[in-house]
This record gives structure tokens, sequence and C-alpha cells, in this order.
């Protein structure tokens, strides 16, 4: 009868140590992927910087290569939105990760992840505090983060482990720098990381879990082993989870100005008074509807919709756009059809709606001129995107095509809107899309 009684206080938000029940949802996350690793990188005392250049950053349009949008911008090696930096594998090392929350709160907690390791990780210490300049925090403000109270936890492989809350009051829109001290071989497993974070994230030799700045850090621009940061907030707060592929994920955007569309919207959003809305970004470059994408791209999204989308704590809302890859990479093959990935957009509505969640859709940008493009596959952009805006299937519909699209040549962008590949927005067109959302919706 006690244990029953614990499992039911848990289950209702309490928290164990205080007694305290809360009402958590998510302010950040982001999706992560399986990425095997070379040989860990050996701990040093001042390790070099490994800082890879963003997507855009090189010369010249790349051959297609599997990834879809995902596709290459000017510069950037290899599938566009794949990965921004050289994958690293912590070994006693501290990794120092920021991220950028939308809703704020006075108590936070973290969700760590190794649900595509092979083997435990460890964690050796964690701590969290207010990002500060660069590497730095702002002093005071960081706390110890536990798992069930101890300072130290083994997390199985395939699971994720809560952190215990921390009282933090943190700002809407703020930064949060998140340490974790990784003191085993984390290249023996397979890493659970997001590729293309268009964010710089600090690696430092030893257990430095709250030091007041990393000076002598080497500089990584992915995720690791982070799902998701959930603040307090009051009951019935929205939580909206926008899902995609590198056009969510916010590829071929400026790295360090959260210039993706879904950070527009929360910063809309969070400027109108009275309004406490959560958005947060389940984006992976090069994903699709329908098939596994090779590399960073991730499995299909029937596939990882519960463990991305559908787990946020507090999800009311959804937006999805997805399927140009599916498009693209078949080129002028008749398979998939416009058919098939309309049938697999349903099942998203289907299992959205199950858990009281409401789905907007939105149509798929222009991309004559990208890599994959071809007549065949803009055929089947424009009938899917007539499904989205006429079906009725939805709860509703984001435009993102009519915000973009050239009215001359509806199947290009306008030129001052995309990034040099005539497939990813830049900053400006990231910011249109956000403001193409009628607000409205999510009343």
């Amino acid at each position: 009868v006690a244990a029953a009684a614990v499992v039911a206080s848990l289950l209702a938000g309490v928290d164990a140590q205080s007694g305290r029940k809360d009402n958590w949802v998510s302010t950040w996350a982001t999706a992560p992927v399986a990425r095997t690793t070379t040989p860990p990188a050996a701990p040093a005392a001042s390790p070099p910087v490994a800082a890879t250049p963003p997507a855009g950053a090189a010369a010249a349009a790349a051959p297609p290569v599997p990834g879809g949008r995902g596709q290459t911008p000017p510069g950037a090696a290899g599938a566009a939105g794949r990965g921004a930096g050289a994958i690293v594998a912590p070994n006693n090392q501290t990794l120092r990760q920021i991220v950028h929350v939308s809703l704020g709160g006075d108590r936070v907690r973290v969700v760590i992840n190794n649900s595509f390791g092979t083997r435990p990780l460890a964690i050796g210490a964690a701590h969290i505090g207010l990002r500060g300049q660069n590497a730095a925090m702002v002093a005071g403000s960081g706390h110890p983060l536990t798992f069930s109270g101890e300072t130290m936890t083994s997390i199985p492989p395939g699971a994720t482990m809560i952190s215990d809350p921390v009282s933090l009051t943190v700002p809407n829109l703020a930064d949060l720098a998140i340490d974790l001290y990784l003191p085993g071989e984390t290249g023996a497993s397979t890493l659970t990381r997001h590729g293309g974070a268009y964010q710089t994230n600090y690696l430092a030799a030893g257990n430095l879990a709250g030091a007041p700045d990393l000076p002598d850090a080497t500089v990584v621009r992915n995720w690791y082993f982070l799902s998701r940061v959930e603040v307090t907030a009051p009951e019935r707060t929205p939580v909206i989870v926008a899902t995609g592929d590198s056009i969510t994920d916010g590829t071929a955007s400026t790295v360090d100005t959260n210039g993706r569309w879904p950070d527009a919207l929360a910063r809309r959003l969070l400027a109108q008074r009275g309004r406490r809305i959560a958005v947060v970004n389940a984006g992976i470059a090069a994903n699709r509807v329908l098939s596994d994408a090779a590399g960073d791209g991730g499995v299909n999204i029937l596939a990882r919709l519960d463990r991305d989308v559908l787990v946020q704590s507090g999800a009311t809302h959804m937006i999805l756009m997805l399927g140009i890859n599916d498009i693209g990479q078949a080129r002028a093959n008749p398979s998939p059809s416009a058919a098939d990935l309309i049938a697999g957009h349903r099942q998203v509505i289907e299992r959205a709606h199950a858990l009281g969640i409401k789905i907007f859709g939105a149509t798929l940008t222009p991309f004559e001129g990208a890599a994959y493009f071809s007549p065949e596959g803009e055929a089947k952009r424009e009938a899917v995107n007539q499904w989205i805006r006429t079906s009725k299937e939805y709860d509703g519909v984001i435009d993102f095509d009519a915000a973009l699209r050239d009215p001359k040549q509806p199947s290009k962008f306008l030129q001052q809107y995309q990034s040099g590949d005539q497939l990813h927005p830049n900053n400006a067109g990231y910011e249109v899309m956000a403001n193409a959302i009628n607000l409205d919706l999510f009343k």
C-alpha cells in the first residue's frame, strides 16, 4: 500500500522530496538521433578548438545526397542540416550546453537522454544556471542538479532520466547553461545527440560542472544527451510543439541568434501582454514522413512521434511541416506519391487527436532550384499543399508556402528570403514564417 501511494503521488506531479505539487511544461526541447562515433577524444588540459562552420559558410552547391531538406546550403559539407559540428565523444570531460528557453518559470528541471545508447551513460555531476556571455554563467545563479537525490547517476541504455527540481528564476527567452560531467568513455556507446544545433556549446577536460567560466573549452555545435527543459507553470498553460525537417530545425540560420521560426514564434507570443505560451522545437534536419534518413536525419515521423512530440510535458498544440524530403529524394520516381504522404499526415493527425492535442498543418515551401528539385516533385508538393489547405482534416492551416513563394514564379522562393540554396530560408525568411502564423490559433 505504501509503495502504491508513492507511485500515485509521483504520477500526480508531487515532488517526493518536498511534497510540493508542480505543473511542469516543456519550455525547450530538441529531437535526438542515434549516431556512432570515432574513438573518444582524449582529455586534455587545454583541448583544441574543434568548431565546424555553420551550414552556409564554405563554397558551392554540392550534388544531391541522402538526407534531403538537408540538401547542402552553399558551403556546408554533406547534407544540409545534418550536423553543423564535428562529432565528439566526451571522455572524462564536461559538456556545457546552452539552451534558449521560451517560457520562463521559478522552478526548472532537465531531462537527460540515453535513448540510443548501447551501454549505461554515467553522469558524474550536473549543474544548471543562467548563461552570461559565451561560456560564462551569471554569478550566483548556478545550482547542482541531482537525480532522485543523488549527485551522480547512471542512465540505462534506451532510457531517459529527469533531474530533481531546482528553484531558479528563469526569465522568458533566457539562455540556460547546463553542465554534464561525463567521466566514462561515451564513445564506446552509440551517442544520443542532435546535430546542427546552430548554438555554440562547450567541452572542457575534467569535472568543471558549475565552474563560473570555461575559457579553455573546445567549441562544439551539437547537443548531446539533452531532450528537454521543463519549468513550472499554471495549469492549462499551452505548449506548442513545432515538428518538421531542417526548415523547422533552423538550417542556414545564423549560429547563436535563435533565428529559427519556432524561436521567432515564441518571441511573438510572449510579446503579447498576458499570454504565457511555450514553444519547443522537435525538428530534425533531413527528416521525412515515411522513410528514415541517413546520418543525423533520424527515423520517420511515424516512428519518432511518441518520443519527440507527444511526450512533451503539457503539449496542447502541434505544428507539422514535413514531406519535402520524401518528395525531393524520390526525384522523378512516382513513389512515394502525394497520396502516400497524405496518408502519413493523417496518421499523425489521428495520434495527436487521440491525446487531445490540436494539430495544425503547415504547407511545404518552394524548392525549384534546389539540388533535388524535379517537375514530378513539384506536382507532388502542390498536391500535398492543396490537401493541407482544403481537406479540413487539420485543426487549422499555416500557409508558409504563400508567405515565402514568388508570386510570379510560385515554385520558387522570393529571393530575399532564401539562404542561397533555393531550399532553406535565411533569417529574414524564418521571421516571415513566424509572422505568417495566426496567433488566434492558440487561444
